[in-house]
């Protein structure tokens, strides 16, 4: 009937893809302990906002600017969690 539920981390990895023009084959690579803020070059200050929007947006959850700290954004693993906890999920 329903093909396979797309996960919050496929759902975040396309965000990734879409609002940092990070490349398709890059953005399946990243995995629970793929590094974000700080490493990844794309992620700056200036794109986090933009980031958190999209994500507010396709993932149907309010972010607080009181929530949006640097473990949040630490890894792919602690993003998706935050979401995860957003979503009580």
């Amino acid at each position: 009937m329903t093909g396979a539920a797309v996960t919050i981390e496929d759902q975040l990895r396309a965000i990734l893809r879409d609002v940092l023009g990070v490349d398709s084959a890059r953005a399946a690579a990243i995995d629970d302990d793929t590094p974000l803020f700080g490493a990844m070059p794309e992620l700056d200050s200036m794109a986090v906002a933009g980031l958190l929007t999209e994500i507010e947006d396709r993932l149907h959850i309010l972010i607080d600017d009181d929530e949006v700290d640097g473990e949040m954004l630490e890894s792919f693993g602690s993003l998706a969690a935050f979401v995860r906890t957003k979503q009580g999920a």
